[in-house]
């Protein structure tokens, strides 16, 4: 999956775990979210894990990952979910006008 936004966006993800033939699963513990450059992306975990605001910081790309235990017992079994994210310069609000060094006419 891809997903494009402008500079000034964010976007909610959430997160729904299923099992094996589409039903509703649980995870163990708290899902863990990542980016994989702040620079361009920022997030806000919710306190469940079970969804994130993911904050545009600049022009770019960057990967959202979440990583979760589908193991319900003592031992870990990670599942990860995960989705690019292409960032786009937002529209021109404002023209600004840069004037170049003077020089002599020729």
């Amino acid at each position: 999956m891809a997903t494009g936004i402008t500079a000034t966006q964010q976007v909610t993800y959430t997160i729904a775990p299923k099992d094996s033939k589409g039903r509703p699963a649980e995870l163990d513990g708290v899902p863990v979210w990542a980016v994989s450059d702040e620079t361009v992306l920022a997030i806000e975990p919710a306190a469940d894990g079970l969804s994130a605001v993911v904050k545009a910081q600049a022009p770019g790309s960057a990967r959202v990952s979440v990583t979760g235990d589908a193991d319900m017992g003592a031992g870990i079994e990670p599942i990860i979910g995960t989705d690019d994210i292409t960032v786009r310069p937002g529209k021109a609000v404002v023209l600004e006008l840069v004037a170049g060094a003077p020089e002599e006419q020729t």
